[in-house]
């Protein structure tokens, strides 16, 4: 079963992630959100752990979600033809204009 997989931080996870997400479940895609574990501070206030019981919160009634931790990455590579896509989804105004910094800041 393949998967359509997301990296991020989600401090927090935010309705501008939500849609990003969703662009692949409105195409019946099965989802991979992979939560970097990275070390708490002012801009990563909430730990892994957390960051994925809230994602995971937010898709409990989806079957075809998945979220797990990663170790902290420092880059996405790969090589010629390995069999999947990298693509890149352009929220409208209002969906990017959402800041997970102004978030915290409140």
């Amino acid at each position: 079963m393949k998967y359509s997989m997301f990296v991020g931080r989600w401090q927090p996870f935010h309705d501008g992630h939500k849609w990003l997400i969703n662009q692949k479940l409105k195409q019946g895609k099965n989802v991979l959100i992979c939560v970097r574990d990275m070390e708490t501070d002012e801009n990563n206030p909430w730990n892994a752990n957390q960051v994925q019981q809230s994602i995971e919160h937010a898709y409990r009634n989806y079957d075809n979600v998945k979220v797990m931790i990663i170790p902290d990455i420092e880059s996405i590579n790969y090589g010629r033809d390995v069999g999947y896509e990298i693509i890149e989804h352009l929220p409208p105004d209002d969906i990017r204009e959402i800041s997970a910094t102004k978030i915290r800041n409140g």
